[in-house]
């Protein structure tokens, strides 16, 4: 498809999922107040109806994007994790200072998605051969990592990374990491895509995820 070249141009403008350029000006970027999960959501995780995992795969937008979709996915929450700072903000965490990842909570019916079937679609969103960022954005906080929250998560994980990299054939950097608190990002982060659709579109072209994603998995890929 051809791209205008305003459009282009534009695309090219926003290629950080970061608090400073272009793209700190997303509506509602001045307000700190961290999402709420809702206590039905969080009381089905706690009785084992639902699961929960959580996934580092760069700018949390387009992690949140790809795995909406997903079935048996019922809801994904972006927010940082593995630093040691409680509750930190976007700016902290942009800052590189405080150790977070930017990340996403999956929180899903494992009758209907298996954590080994989640892994492959983490896999397959993230270029796990990247280890300074992910995609256009580089620094701490956009490493992919995958958070296990049990010895069998980990196995599994540790199983899925191998796969992954002898599908690409070459090596993974990705590394598997204890188990972490999840903070949940701002309330203006959550489904980012949905309610700033320009923004997030020109963003993601511009950084050209869905281009080195065909790449290395020779396959489409949720947006």
């Amino acid at each position: 498809m051809r791209i205008s070249n305003i459009t282009l141009s534009l695309a090219l403008m926003l290629t950080a999922c970061a608090p400073g350029g272009v793209a700190s000006a997303a509506p509602g970027a001045k307000d700190t107040t961290p999402y709420v999960v809702p206590a039905d959501l969080e009381a089905q995780v706690s009785k084992g109806a639902l699961a929960s995992a959580v996934f580092a795969g760069g700018c949390f937008w387009c992690m949140e994007s790809s795995v909406e979709a997903v079935p048996g996915v019922v809801a994904v929450i972006s927010g940082y994790a593995g630093g040691a700072e409680a509750k930190p903000t976007y700016q902290d965490v942009g800052s590189s200072r405080t150790g977070h990842y930017e990340v996403v909570r999956v929180i899903y019916d494992p009758a209907k998605l298996p954590y080994a079937k989640l892994l492959e679609v983490f896999w397959r969103n993230i270029d796990p051969t990247q280890g300074d960022g992910q995609f256009c954005d580089h620094g701490p906080q956009y490493r992919s990592a995958v958070f296990p929250a049990t010895p069998e998560e980990r196995k599994a994980a540790e199983a899925s990374l191998a796969a992954a990299g002898k599908t690409l054939g070459r090596p993974i950097v990705t590394p598997i990491l204890p188990s972490a608190p999840f903070w949940p990002a701002e309330t203006y982060h959550q489904d980012f895509y949905k309610k700033n659709p320009d923004h997030y579109r020109a963003y993601r072209e511009g950084c050209g995820r869905d281009r080195r994603l065909q790449q290395l998995w020779g396959e489409s890929t949720g947006h």
